[in-house]
C-alpha cells in the first residue's frame, strides 16, 4: 500500500459539498483552519452530525478531528448504503441539510439505502422536508433514477428547537446517471402545497393557505394546497407550522419555495417571548412565501435557486456525454458548486447567457462516474 496523498483544503465553507465529492471521487482530504478565528473555533454540532452520517453509510471511512475541531483528516471508505440505519441529526440544522447529500451518495451504494432520520424536519434555513418529496425527487428521477424504490416518507414532524420530527428516506442505486438536456422550462400548468402546523392551532394551516391561494387564484386555476395538521407524538416536540409550495411547469420542471416558523415556548427565557411578540401573523407567511414562489418562477431556469447546486452536481456526475441546463440568476451557492466540481471532479462548465429570457445555459461534459461497487443482479 502507497502512502496516502491528501487534498488539502482551508476554512469552512461548502463542507457539505467538500465531503460529498471527495467521497464520491474517492478523494482523502484535509481541511485547515475550520473557524479557527471565531469565538466557538473548529466543527459546528451539525457539521460532526454530517461526519457520523457519512460514516454511517459507508464502509472502512476514517475521520480524525483533532480537539479544537479546527483540523478535519477524512479518508472516504465504500459506500454501502443498507437497510433499517438509523441516524439522530443534530438539532442545530434541518433535516434538509443532511438529506441533500444523501441522496445523491445513496444511489452510488453498494445496496439500496434505506435510512431513518430523526430530528428538525423543517426551519427556514435548509430545504423542507416536503419540498425533498415532491421537487427534489423529481429533479434526481430526470437523471435516470429510477422512480421505484425513491421515497421520503414524513412519519413525524419536528420544529427547532427540540425537533422529534422522524423521516424515512429509501433510495434506489444506479449503474451511472444519463445526461441530459433540459432547457425547456414550460409555462407553469399547476401549483400544489403543503401546509403543517404541529402543537398549534390548525388555524394558522387556514390562514397561510387562504393568504397564498389568494395571490395565485388570480394567475392559474390549477392550485390546491394540502394541510397537514399533527398532534401527540407526530407533532414533534416543539410547536410551530409551515409551507412548502411548488410548481409544475408544462416541460415537467419543478419550481420550489418553503419556509417553517417556530413558536418558541413562553416559559423559557425572556428571548424567546420577544420574538413571540414579534413574530409575523401566518397570513403574512402564506403571503411571503407565494411572493417567493413566483419571484423564482420570474428568474427562469429549470430549477429553483435553491437547487441549483444539486442540479450542477448530478451534471457533473453523468456519464460522458454533454449535459446542457438552464438556469435563472446563479446564486452565491452555485457558483461555489461549480469551483468544488471543478477541484474534485475536474468537470468545467461552459456558460452562454441568454439576454432575451435573463437566464444562463450552462454545458458540462460529465465525469463519468460509474458505481463500481453495486452488486449485479
Amino acid at each position: 500500500m502507497g502512502k496516502t496523498t491528501y487534498k488539502r483544503l482551508k476554512g469552512s465553507q461548502s463542507f457539505r459539498q467538500r465531503l460529498l465529492l471527495a467521497t464520491l471521487s474517492s478523494t482523502p482530504i484535509i481541511i485547515d483552519e475550520i473557524r479557527a478565528d471565531d469565538m466557538i473555533p473548529g466543527l459546528l454540532r451539525h457539521e460532526m452530525s454530517l461526519l457520523r452520517l457519512f460514516e454511517t453509510v459507508s464502509d472502512d471511512c476514517v475521520v480524525e478531528v483533532n480537539e479544537t475541531g479546527t483540523r478535519l483528516k477524512y479518508k472516504p471508505g465504500i459506500i454501502m448504503g443498507g437497510k433499517n440505519l438509523v441516524h439522530s441529526c443534530a438539532l442545530t440544522r434541518s433535516m434538509g441539510y443532511y438529506l441533500e447529500p444523501l441522496l445523491v451518495l445513496g444511489l452510488f451504494g453498494k445496496k439500496p439505502l434505506s435510512i431513518r432520520l430523526k430530528g428538525v424536519t423543517d426551519d427556514p434555513k435548509d430545504l423542507s422536508v416536503d419540498t425533498i418529496r415532491n421537487a427534489t425527487l423529481h429533479i434526481l428521477k430526470r437523471f435516470g433514477v429510477p422512480s421505484e424504490g425513491l421515497d421520503l416518507k414524513i412519519e413525524a414532524r419536528g420544529v427547532a428547537p427540540e425537533g422529534g420530527g422522524e423521516v424515512l428516506l429509501t433510495v434506489p442505486n444506479v449503474q451511472s446517471l444519463t445526461a441530459v438536456q433540459w432547457v425547456e422550462e414550460g409555462m407553469v400548468k399547476k401549483i400544489r402545497g403543503w401546509t403543517f402546523s404541529a402543537r398549534v392551532s390548525s388555524n394558522f394551516e387556514h390562514s397561510m393557505r387562504f393568504a397564498a391561494r389568494g395571490i395565485f387564484n388570480n394567475l392559474l386555476p390549477d392550485v390546491h394546497i394540502f394541510n397537514d395538521h399533527k398532534s401527540g407524538p407526530a407533532a414533534g416536540k416543539s410547536p410551530g407550522y409551515g409551507i412548502s409550495l411548488v410548481a409544475e411547469t408544462t416541460a415537467g420542471c419543478y419550481i420550489s419555495a418553503d419556509t417553517a416558523v417556530s413558536c418558541g415556548r413562553t416559559e423559557e427565557t425572556g428571548e424567546i417571548d420577544v420574538e413571540r411578540r414579534e413574530r409575523k401573523p401566518a397570513e403574512d407567511t402564506g403571503v411571503e412565501i407565494a411572493s417567493c414562489l413566483l419571484q423564482e418562477i420570474e428568474k427562469g431556469g429549470v430549477v429553483d435557486s435553491t437547487h441549483q447546486g444539486l442540479l450542477f452536481i448530478l451534471c457533473a456526475l453523468c456519464q460522458q456525454d454533454v449535459s446542457k441546463v438552464r438556469v435563472g440568476t446563479l446564486s452565491p451557492h452555485g457558483v461555489e458548486t461549480l469551483r468544488n466540481l471543478k477541484e474534485f471532479l475536474g468537470v468545467t462548465f461552459s456558460f452562454r447567457p441568454d439576454p432575451s429570457t435573463g437566464t444562463v445555459i450552462l454545458t458540462c461534459v460529465g465525469s463519468g462516474l460509474i458505481n463500481l461497487s453495486r452488486k449485479l443482479s
